[in-house]
């Protein structure tokens, strides 16, 4: 079974639907490729890249898009154990980014620039989750 690395259409039209004006954060969790796959068209095709090489190249020449549309990481950690849930849902990054709404998100990925500098990510990428946000003021307990 292939990993999920992209958006489906349906999962990308129901990111559209929800409110647009509103700051948003995304969770990431990333699990990386031992070695990168670049379609054979792309300049790092069989280079031997690591799946950490291509996801750091990504980030690299995405950082300035991400900052233009107000984006930023608010928190990053590296997986360690799966305590409750699939033992199979291993990632080796976790992060969330934070976006002054998801207008910002979506300049962001439609930017033909970043159109290009995703394939890093996509070659560097085995699995991964991506999960919107509402942003809310933590309460006393769990779940508040």
């Amino acid at each position: 079974m292939s990993g999920s690395i992209d958006p489906t259409r349906p999962q990308f039209d129901a990111f559209k639907a929800l409110p647009r004006d509103m700051p948003i954060q995304m969770l990431n969790l990333v699990r990386l490729r031992a070695v990168a796959d670049y379609p054979k068209d792309h300049p790092d095709h069989g280079r031997g890249f690591t799946g950490l090489e291509a996801y750091r190249a990504y980030g690299r020449t995405t950082a300035d898009i991400f900052r233009r549309v107000g984006g930023r990481q608010i928190w990053a950690g590296r997986p360690e154990t799966v305590v409750t849930g699939p033992t199979d849902e291993r990632w080796d990054l976790a992060f969330i980014a934070e976006y002054p709404n998801a207008a910002a998100f979506l300049a962001m990925v439609t930017d033909a620039d970043y159109r290009e500098h995703v394939k890093h990510r996509q070659a560097g990428v085995e699995d991964s989750r991506l999960i919107r946000l509402s942003p809310v003021t933590p309460g006393e307990g769990f779940g508040e």
